[in-house]
């Protein structure tokens, strides 16, 4: 411990040091920067969208440009892995930023502090992807969340966002508290915070069935299900996500869920994978859980926004197949799939925006009925994101969803694996439902739709290309994900 506390002393400094922390600095400074145009020319508040995009673009491109040997870093880690998922999180800002615009315009709520707020959540989220280190990654953790709550209850003149942000608030508070007791039960097990070092001690000393680190496995899964929103811990998703600004519930799903799923990763198979065979079987039992619950109650919805808040837990069953297969291929085709599902679920987002009506979030599922008759574009985007989140080919979510099937298949999840392709048929049916109403529904009245800004038009190509590209072409998304998982 004492070697990474030398930077305390400043005769030991040197600018190297600060090498590993340069992206998330450069991000910090781009949020302070967003607070002083909002605060000191507020009459130039239409140019924070675009600041935002291209301050975050420029430590996107810097995060994939550094690489910083393992020794060179004090507790976080420029290796493939922290890229992937830096480059994931940090796409849902831009994404969602470009979005945020037209909501904006929408619901005449010029907030400023919004970008900065998001970029200060991205933060946290880059130290909690970068952290090889249980005292960083809780650090990183509360960093990302705290902006998040304010995020969340920014419009006051809606109750529904109020109480989103109390329940937030407090069942992210509860997490904490699980992980926290875990990383202490770590700590006192190993003498260290060093994931590698408590994953060296464990196998050195043969502790897989020590009760004290069964029960520190236990309090880390439940908490980090929380994060990622995995049943049964999925309690505050559907009501989070339906009172959350419609712009923000877009990044809840993509960004913060990816570094939640950055984190479980890098603890499972870095301190646990000697126990694999006790906690593997565990987290596939609540993959399928998680499937079955999103799938099976997306059914009966018919808020389009309720229904995505299902829709994401659901995914997030998916993603957590590969990580319980507990093998590098596992992990990387949850990395893949998490990056396709970006796009689709982003694209389908940015489709409720177009269609909210004033100082309106419209968000019945009827708002789509008669969409081809007088918008066909954007109901062939919407068919298109429609079909990606059912698994249909050739979109990107057929492909992500083979590649965690192959992965799952092959480490023996047989059962699991066909409950997951029945799950998806299942998904189907809600899916396609917003399509029969798009091509077959009489419009519902008069079915009128703001005039798309150029960010979210942005958006809608980004997406559109992304998920037909990446079911055409996944290879080279999968190659990089199996790369970023190399040592």
């Amino acid at each position: 411990m004492t070697d990474r506390l030398l930077v305390l002393n400043p005769a030991a400094f040197n600018w190297g040091m600060i090498t590993p922390v340069l992206p998330e600095l450069i991000l910090l400074a781009v949020g302070v920067v967003l607070v002083a145009l909002d605060l000191f020319a507020p009459r130039q508040r239409q140019l924070l969208p675009w600041m935002t995009v291209l301050g975050v673009s420029a430590v996107l491109l810097m995060n994939l440009g550094m690489s910083v040997p393992p020794e060179a870093g004090i507790m976080l880690l420029n290796d493939g892995y922290t890229a992937f998922f830096c480059t994931l999180c940090l796409g849902s800002v831009i994404l969602t930023a470009l979005m945020r615009e037209m909501y904006s315009e929408q619901m005449q709520a010029h907030h400023g502090e919004f970008y900065s707020l998001m970029v200060f959540s991205a933060v946290g989220m880059m130290v909690m992807i970068a952290s090889v280190d249980l005292m960083t990654i809780f650090l990183g953790l509360e960093l990302m969340a705290l902006p998040l709550y304010v995020l969340i209850g920014m419009h006051k003149k809606e109750f529904r966002t109020s109480e989103a942000a109390a329940k937030y608030f407090l069942m992210g508070v509860f997490a904490s508290a699980l992980l926290l007791f875990g990383m202490s039960l770590l700590f006192g097990l190993s003498g260290s915070t060093n994931l590698a070092e408590i994953g060296t001690y464990i196998k050195s000393h043969s502790l897989a069935s020590n009760p004290a680190l069964v029960t520190a496995l236990a309090l880390l899964v439940a908490g980090l299900c929380f994060k990622v929103a995995v049943v049964p811990f999925h309690m505050w998703t559907p009501d989070v996500y339906e009172g959350a600004p419609t712009v923000l519930t877009a990044f809840m799903s993509a960004g913060p869920k990816a570094a939640g799923f950055a984190v479980f990763g890098r603890i499972m198979l870095t301190v646990f994978p000697e126990l694999e065979p006790n906690w593997g079987p565990v987290l596939v039992m609540l993959a399928v859980l998680t499937m079955a619950v999103g799938n099976i109650v997306a059914l009966v919805q018919n808020s389009l926004k309720r229904m995505l808040a299902y829709s994401a837990i659901a995914h997030a069953g998916y993603a957590l197949l590969g990580i319980a297969a507990g093998t590098a291929s596992g992990m990387a085709a949850a990395m893949s799939y998490l990056f396709i599902y970006l796009f689709m679920n982003m694209g389908a987002f940015a489709i409720l925006i177009i269609f909210s009506r004033g100082q309106e979030e419209h968000e019945s599922i009827h708002c789509c009925q008669g969409m081809a008759a007088k918008h066909p574009v954007l109901a062939l985007c919407m068919l298109i994101f429609m079909f990606s989140l059912t698994g249909i080919p050739p979109t990107g979510g057929f492909t992500g969803k083979f590649y965690l099937f192959q992965s799952a298949l092959a480490a023996g999840y047989t059962v699991p694996v066909i409950m997951a392709v029945l799950l998806s048929a299942v998904s189907a049916f809600f899916y396609l439902r917003i399509i029969r109403l798009m091509y077959m529904g009489a419009p519902e009245g008069q079915v009128t739709i703001n005039s798309p800004t150029v960010g979210i038009l942005v958006v809608l190509g980004v997406a559109v290309a992304g998920t037909i590209l990446l079911g055409v072409a996944p290879g080279a998304l999968f190659d990089w994900a199996q790369r970023a998982m190399l040592p």
